[in-house]
């Protein structure tokens, strides 16, 4: 498949990655020669923008401090037909790129994972992929579907999924909701394995394990909250409901053999908690009103987007006259 015809952004949000930015932009250049690397620069202390400058990327400012920040800025600025969004500290493999943009056209996705193989366990902390499986564990025990690798900073994404992505995170919690957007919406996504390697000398990780770690599951909770509130309060109202029962119970039992209750403070706040265990299911069933409000118009605003790209790509058949084509736009 020819990917001159398409317009590629490869998209490398940076903060201090002077020692590895030029060789991502420089190998991403190689192997895609038509596509336009975008650096973003986030408050960056050193000579980022500089060696990225020289290695051949347009380079451009974000000031708000974080990924999400970035990745937001990128996604609203930047246009291309398919974006390839990586990190600038050289672990992700270069050469996958081709493979990963022919799924994503070949199936007609809207999102393409890269989901990461370590060459050595300097790549691929044992904390980071044991947390990494929790939060995958979590994700998918939250939404009921998941990813290999939630927390992959390599994918591929079409205009679609990017010109309708309400990103509202800050920081590293941005893929996390990548994930979430996809599935909420049942969007067409896939995955790939490529190459994962150790940081180059010089180089350092800006992700803090606990910290950031900490900061994703309160976002899948968030989220899980906005996304699924019915669920959400309902398991809420189930906990409360079980007190309320448990502290009742021996009250009932006493006020059956006695007809007398002689603790009135416990049944009053088991008769308070059951209402607040009814008001949390309440407020689930309006909210998952509201929110189903919100996902027809996430996917209204969606498909209110270009067609994909491979829909875009594909030649008539010989049965098509060229008067009954629908002409897309560009």
């Amino acid at each position: 498949m020819n990917l001159s015809q398409f317009r590629i952004a490869v998209l490398v949000p940076c903060y201090n990655e002077e020692a590895t930015v030029g060789t991502v932009v420089r190998d991403f250049r190689n192997t895609l020669p038509g596509a336009e690397v975008y650096v973003y620069e986030n408050n960056c202390v050193d000579r980022t923008a500089e060696m990225a400058a020289e290695s051949g990327a347009v380079v451009r400012s974000e000031r708000a401090q974080g990924k999400g920040h970035v990745v937001r800025r990128m996604f609203a600025a930047i246009e291309a037909d398919i974006y390839v969004l990586v990190d600038g500290d050289a672990t992700y493999d270069a050469s996958s790129a081709p493979r990963l943009i022919h799924k994503l056209i070949a199936e007609q996705l809207d999102m393409v994972v890269g989901v990461r193989v370590d060459q050595s366990e300097a790549a691929y902390r044992r904390g980071h992929r044991t947390g990494n499986r929790m939060l995958t564990g979590l994700l998918s025990l939250i939404f009921g579907r998941a990813f290999k690798d939630i927390l992959s900073g390599y994918r591929i994404f079409s205009r679609r999924f990017v010109k309708s992505f309400p990103a509202l995170s800050n920081g590293f919690e941005i893929e996390t909701e990548l994930a979430v957007h996809a599935l909420e919406l049942s969007l067409p996504v896939g995955e790939l394995e490529t190459l994962y390697f150790a940081r180059p000398v010089g180089s350092s990780s800006k992700l803090n394990t606990w910290k950031d770690g900490l900061r994703i599951v309160a976002t899948m909770l968030k989220l899980y909250r906005s996304e699924r509130p019915l669920h959400f309060f309902a398991c809420i109202a189930a906990g409360l409901a079980a007190l309320s029962i448990g502290l009742a119970v021996p009250i009932i039992i006493t006020f059956l053999e006695t007809g007398l209750v002689p603790r009135l403070p416990t049944a009053v706040l088991s008769m308070g908690l059951m209402i607040m265990g009814m008001l949390s299911v309440s407020s689930g069933l309006i909210l998952d009103t509201v929110t189903r409000g919100r996902r027809e118009m996430k996917m209204l605003a969606y498909l209110a987007l270009d067609v994909p790209v491979s829909s875009r790509a594909a030649r008539p058949t010989s049965l098509e006259r060229p008067d009954e084509m629908v002409c897309l736009r560009s």
